[in-house]
């Protein structure tokens, strides 16, 4: 993995970084550890790409989990959207979307879960100004971002 802050405009702005993820690397994981290591308490994220595999998941409310959606073929990150934010536990939290698109012009979304890289994953996270909270919400069973 590489980084690189892209820098500020002045002193009190929201930092900007790109994070490339290098071949083979768990990209969820990832950008979860980095979030972490760098204190980000809120963002913005996209990405491109691509995956040897994938995993993505479509939230059943009645069963109150994710399906999993596996992707068990090359796929490109056609587009990947998702948002930082303090977890109950204080942690980094990512949640993220993302279209995979096949050879065939095909494609496959969902909540992303998890995705090994092939060659590689571009991403740029936007801090924002202030820190977001997202909360376990227990009549739904997933963790949503408190404002």
């Amino acid at each position: 993995m590489q980084s690189k802050e892209l820098g500020k405009s002045d002193p009190w702005s929201e930092r900007n970084f790109v994070l490339v993820l290098d071949d083979g690397e768990e990209a969820f994981g990832a950008i979860t550890k980095f979030c972490g290591e760098q204190n980000i308490t809120g963002a913005s994220l996209t990405a491109i790409g691509a995956f040897k595999r994938a995993k993505l998941g479509f939230f059943d409310f009645t069963q109150k989990r994710y399906i999993d959606i596996p992707v068990d073929t090359q796929s490109e990150v056609l587009s990947a959207i998702g948002d930082v934010a303090v977890d109950d536990e204080g942690k980094a939290s990512v949640h993220m979307h993302a279209v995979l698109g096949f050879a065939d012009g095909s494609t496959k979304g969902g909540h992303f879960i998890s995705g090994i890289v092939h060659p590689t994953l571009e991403i740029i996270i936007r801090e924002s100004a202030v820190a977001l909270r997202r909360r376990k919400r227990p009549d739904l069973g997933i963790a949503l971002l408190d404002v």
